[in-house]
């Protein structure tokens, strides 16, 4: 018997990034929301712990020990009160995402099989000890976790309730290019001396998907400047979709996807339909912003 979960596309709606701390890493401030589009994960029963990718994106995904999949539900298993004998099932990741496309996939993926691995072998452990193994997989583990709208903070660990958002119909859009984070990072502090972290202040609530674009207009990411000078078809695809007539076109996270928020979803499935005949390569899906998904 299979179980499966959905496994999110993780959006920043702004990325607030300040120079590097004592020990290299850049503290952050990020309101993070999700789609209803992103990768599926089953969980079926074998004999050993192991790994198979499928989908579009999945030949591009090698199961090594190092994926984020097989270190969450290792990670989880070692966890005092676990037996030996739980480790033995197979997951199946359906990769619908691009890989490193700045949607958080890896970390959404490793938080499905946190979730999953729980739900069958390990029911007695606590959302905080989840948390913990999903802060060890990196700064968005801990938002990628359950896949609610957060602020995170800090090194993304530090989260906090998000404002209560009307749900946001948006067009996701990767030209095709991956943008590794560690590079991206590499050329913002090339391209600035220092920056800061800020959170700005935020409305307890928003009235409508129009007030909450005009809010995001003032904020910015801080890491689109680096990704479009790595990769130049970035900044095409933010065209695209600010030509479309899109509230708000930006990049998620590091790159390279885009994206755009739309008025409605007729809007939404409109301008995706056009920037897709404009260019056929490009990975492009309207979509809907919020979150939880199953």
């Amino acid at each position: 018997m299979s179980v499966t979960a959905f496994a999110p596309a993780k959006v920043n709606l702004y990325l607030h990034v300040a120079s590097p701390d004592a020990v290299g890493m850049h503290p952050l401030s990020s309101l993070m929301v999700f789609a209803d589009v992103g990768d599926r994960l089953s969980l079926e029963p074998s004999d050993v712990l192991s790994l198979t990718s499928v989908g579009p994106f999945g030949a591009a995904l090698p199961a090594s020990d190092d994926n984020l999949v097989l270190r969450a539900a290792r990670g989880l298993l070692a966890l005092p009160g676990g037996a030996a004998e739980a480790g033995a099932f197979r997951l199946v990741l359906d990769k619908q995402l691009p890989i490193a496309s700045g949607l958080g996939g890896g970390s959404s993926d490793a938080g499905a099989a946190l979730r999953l691995v729980r739900d069958v072998v390990r029911p007695d452990l606590s959302d905080a000890a989840l948390t913990e193994v999903a802060g060890q997989l990196g700064s968005d583990g801990p938002a990628c976790l359950f896949a609610l709208p957060v602020i995170a903070e800090g090194r993304g660990e530090r989260l906090s309730a998000a404002p209560v958002l009307p749900p946001l119909d948006a067009v996701l859009v990767n030209p095709g290019v991956p943008s590794p984070t560690g590079e991206v990072y590499r050329r913002l502090d090339a391209m600035r001396p220092h920056g800061e972290a800020d959170r700005p202040a935020t409305p307890a609530h928003f009235a409508d998907g129009r007030a909450v674009a005009q809010w995001l207009s003032g904020l910015r990411n801080d890491l689109e400047a680096p990704a479009v000078a790595i990769n130049p078809v970035v900044g095409e695809a933010l065209a695209a979709l600010a030509d479309g007539g899109a509230r708000l076109a930006r990049v998620s996270g590091s790159g390279a996807t885009c994206f755009a928020l739309c008025a409605d979803a007729a809007a939404a499935a409109s301008l995706a339909a056009r920037v897709a005949s404009a260019h056929p390569r490009w990975w492009v899906r309207p979509c809907r912003l919020g979150g939880p998904w199953t």
